[in-house]
């Protein structure tokens, strides 16, 4: 596959200020992606686009740039303001329009921010279309002729549009009524309709983490700070907890006691869930991450089990090709593909929800089959490359055959910032330790000279 210069595993991403997160990157990438929607319109006709975002400050920087860019090159957009990622590629598909964008860097801090694309139907741009929008982005903006200058107006009823359509992913004939939830919104993009959504269903609601400030996302909260929601739960007595990220494409939930239910373990209840119920599930997808004792536990119960690439991107196309529907990651970005098509941290929640629901039990009873084997991830803040390193690879192939088949080991370079990810896991808890951090010196000592 042709390399990209500037589309990571989830568009564009980096920090704000610093190429190519600026105002005048994100003009031409809009003119880009405009020049090539309108060279797919044989019949000459006006594409239309979808710009959402999250609760970030530097968005309105970034949505006024695209919005130029888009409408230079004869696009006309429909702006939403703060929205979940998953609710623009909903809007996108329900209103026919011929793409969606989302100015989001999803679970990172506020400096960072990011620019994706979801196609008309939905789902994240093909790589050929990320391609030739790349080899646009160089060209000189020519601005179309005054008559053809695309149009902007607001999508006032985005937020309702989308609760409805969560709901919609619940079954009819259940509800939530008696039970306390706490939501941590992660002050991103579903502070406002991630509550509401539980609530009409019937739930007692307690959110926090719902007073974004354009400077508080993902600030010691969400699905990547769970604490908060833990703490919420014991402290108001709930019956479970919710926690998604900055733009809501990612869940973590935790049971009555506060223990934390990880994306891994969710995938596994949805799965299982649905078996009971009486529903087909041919096969279910992680990645190369996924840990070993939610396979185990999936293959327990028949299942076949296949793992991709990290990045929910590349979890999508194993479904695709295998014409399943259940997959995700244990970072809490899950895909139901029968009920959306992308990640949905809400809908996701919903899933879960429903199966306990169904059964009467907890959400600690869904999971109690699938113990998870000790695991140990070190992020260091490196350059890419380092992952492999030939001091890198050999000191983990080494430590692979120590385990002797009771454990693995995995370097990955990160898709969205500058780290090198160890992880390493088995059955025994205390040689996993070790491991990882041996594993991790070689790499410090590389990055130290």
């Amino acid at each position: 596959m042709t390399k990209r210069k500037y589309f990571g595993t989830d568009g564009v991403r980096g920090r704000v200020g610093v190429a190519p997160i600026t105002p005048d990157f994100a003009l031409k990438l809009g003119y880009a992606a405009g020049c090539v929607l309108v060279g797919q319109r044989a019949d000459g006709s006006r594409p239309m686009v979808l710009i959402g975002k999250d609760t970030r400050v530097s968005g309105y920087m970034l949505e006024s740039a695209l919005e130029a860019g888009f409408t230079a090159a004869g696009v006309d957009v429909r702006l939403v303001g703060p929205m979940p990622t998953p609710a623009v590629a909903y809007l996108t598909r329900a209103l026919r329009l011929s793409a969606g964008v989302v100015i989001s860097a999803s679970h990172n801090p506020f400096e960072d921010n990011g620019i994706k694309f979801f196609s008309g139907d939905g789902f994240k741009l093909p790589d050929a279309v990320e391609l030739a929008i790349e080899a646009a982005i160089d060209q000189p903006i020519v601005t179309v002729d005054a008559r053809r200058i695309g149009k902007v107006k607001r999508l006032d009823d985005a937020a309702g549009r989308y609760i409805e359509f969560c709901k919609s992913t619940f079954p009819f004939d259940l509800d939530l009524r008696g039970m306390t939830i706490v939501v941590d919104c992660a002050h991103g993009a579903t502070y406002h309709v991630a509550p509401p959504v539980l609530h009409e269903l019937g739930a007692e609601v307690i959110a926090i983490g719902n007073a974004p400030d354009g400077f508080n996302i993902n600030d010691g909260c969400g699905a990547t700070h769970p604490q908060a929601m833990v703490d919420a739960v014991r402290a108001n007595g709930a019956d479970l907890g919710v926690a998604l990220d900055g733009d809501g494409d990612r869940l973590i939930m935790c049971d009555a006691d506060g223990q934390i239910v990880d994306g891994d373990q969710l995938l596994y209840a949805m799965a299982k869930s649905r078996l009971a119920a009486g529903e087909a599930v041919p096969g279910v997808v992680g990645t190369l991450m996924t840990n070993g004792g939610v396979e185990q536990a999936l293959r327990a119960l028949g299942l076949d089990f296949e793992r991709a690439h990290v990045g929910d991107r590349y979890v999508l196309e194993r479904l695709q090709a295998r014409g399943w529907v259940l997959g995700g990651e244990g970072s809490g970005h899950l895909l139901c593909l029968d009920r959306h098509s992308t990640g949905d941290g809400i809908v996701s929640a919903l899933q879960v929800l429903a199966a306990i629901r169904r059964t009467g039990q907890t959400l600690a009873d869904l999971v109690v089959d699938c113990a998870l084997w000790p695991q140990v991830l070190i992020n260091i803040k490196a350059p890419r490359e380092l992952a492999q390193h030939a001091e890198v690879v050999a000191a983990a192939a080494a430590e692979e055959v120590a385990f002797a088949g009771r454990g693995r080991i995995l370097l990955r370079a990160s898709g969205t910032e500058p780290l090198v990810r160890v992880m390493v896991e088995g059955q025994e808890a205390d040689a996993v330790h070790a491991a990882a951090e041996r594993v991790a010196a070689v790499v410090r000592r590389l990055l130290a000279g």
